[in-house]
């Protein structure tokens, strides 16, 4: 078990907000019978572990505040490794918090947000990947998101990753025993399997890579900005793409003054897809507004689509909005419009930047559209296989493939080596949480939703 573990009773709404059927609060910590007993005027011995019990749950003075189930865990064979309770009540905002107010008065108290979690992770009932896979659960934006969080939080990512840990340990022995005998008449490198053994960890690593990264995009999805002048058809893609009519579509140029935002999945990622006011000079207040925050957009973007007409092609006031586009941000070029331009639907790429011909109000093309951006985003389809990943699993395993190809460097000198696989393992080992600041521990599961 971790150190530092807390023996306070924590409670919690674990339903979500609002009126429903059912309602949950959540209590967490040791000893909880007697609180149990006292809510329901029960004795302690009626309640069994995993065994739900119709109830009365009473005020202090006896009155009752609601009728529902309750189901007790007994440490540690529950969630957070302590004992937990589960209130099962009507799913009326009065009732729950009537039932968490009066758990408070038995002498729990709130719980902070993800700190359920956290009591697990703490608890050793879950490492720290498999605990993000919850968070990462819970707001899955697509079928196969939902899909891969669950393999996260079932093992299959930390899994992955202790079996890279435990072949750089054994690797990492092997070179030590070799230094540990330096008068023996072997070739290290030739008389060992040293050199094979690293090259599959490279391998296995490239390939859990590949499987975070797909994982990455699937769970933060891209921002696509559609920029360019007024009226070359930004909001007639935008309903396009949406499947629906969510912005106004007008030959009036300098229509749309805010930026509407909508979120679509091709083949389960996530697109956010933001259409913006036209980029030109202008006196109306209002539309020099819009354009300010147009250039916000365009700075948050991951992708940025410039529209442009198919029938007079980039011209120089196109050319003059690339030219203060931010570098560094993916841009394609989309010219709109090919059904008015007579124009075939294709791609093209000119200097670096890809060109896309297509129609939005025909639909003539958007598949092209579609595979482009799935293209930006490294997306390969093989999403049955993803593991839900966030920035800090890339960050490990990046430093660690950097670790293992200097260590393939250095085999001269296997000292150096070693070192080099330590810290390959190191960081590692910050994905599952065996080596991981509190800091860091309290920004990751603050993020979390209260009573879970």
């Amino acid at each position: 078990m971790r150190d530092s573990k807390p023996t306070d009773v924590i409670a919690a709404i674990a339903t979500p907000p609002g009126r429903g059927g059912v309602g949950i609060v959540r209590v967490s910590g040791h000893d909880l019978l007697s609180l149990a007993a006292t809510l329901t005027g029960r004795p302690a011995e009626s309640f069994q572990p995993r065994r739900a019990v119709i109830a009365d749950f009473r005020a202090a003075d006896g009155q009752l505040l609601d009728q529902g189930l309750l189901l007790f865990f007994s440490a540690p064979h529950s969630f957070t490794g302590e004992d937990v309770l589960e209130l099962h009540g009507h799913g009326g905002p009065v009732v729950m918090h009537a039932l968490l107010a009066r758990c408070v008065e038995l002498g729990a108290r709130l719980a902070e947000p993800g700190e359920f979690s956290r009591r697990a992770f703490e608890n050793d009932k879950i490492d720290l990947a498999q605990a993000e896979g919850i968070a990462d659960l819970i707001e899955a934006a697509s079928a196969q998101a939902a899909r891969a969080a669950l393999r996260s939080l079932s093992g299959e990512f930390s899994h992955a990753v202790r079996a890279l840990t435990d072949g750089l340990i054994e690797l990492r022995s092997l070179i030590e025993a070799t230094l540990d005998f330096p008068d023996e008449e072997i070739d290290p490198l030739a008389d060992t399997d040293i050199v094979p053994r690293l090259a599959r960890l490279r391998a296995d690593l490239a390939a859990l890579r590949t499987r975070a990264r797909e994982g990455s995009v699937l769970r933060a999805g891209l921002t696509v900005v559609l920029a360019g002048l007024p009226n070359v058809g930004k909001s007639s893609l935008l309903n396009r793409l949406a499947g629906e009519e969510r912005a106004i579509v007008t030959d009036i140029a300098g229509t749309t003054r805010d930026a509407v935002r909508e979120t679509i999945q091709v083949e389960g990622i996530p697109l956010h897809v933001i259409d913006t006011a036209g980029l030109r000079d202008t006196e109306d207040t209002v539309e020099k507004i819009g354009i300010e925050r147009t250039w916000r957009e365009i700075e948050r973007a991951d992708v940025i689509l410039q529209i442009v007409d198919a029938r007079s092609g980039v011209t120089p006031a196109d050319q003059a909005v690339a030219a203060r586009l931010p570098a560094g941000i993916e841009r394609v070029v989309v010219e709109n419009k090919s059904d008015l331009a007579q124009r075939a639907q294709c791609r093209r790429v000119e200097q670096g930047v890809v060109h896309l011909v297509l129609s939005a109000r025909h639909g003539e093309g958007v598949p092209l559209l579609h595979d482009e951006l799935l293209r930006i985003a490294g997306w390969r389809g093989h999403g049955e296989d993803a593991l839900l990943a966030r920035a800090r699993h890339l960050e490990a395993l990046d430093e660690a493939e950097q670790r293992l190809a200097a260590a393939a460097g250095r085999l001269a000198s296997l000292e150096l080596a070693a070192e080099e696989l330590r810290v390959a393992q190191e960081a590692l080992s910050r994905i599952t949480g065996e080596f991981t600041a509190d800091d860091l521990l309290g920004t990751i599961f603050g993020r979390f939703c209260i009573g879970k």
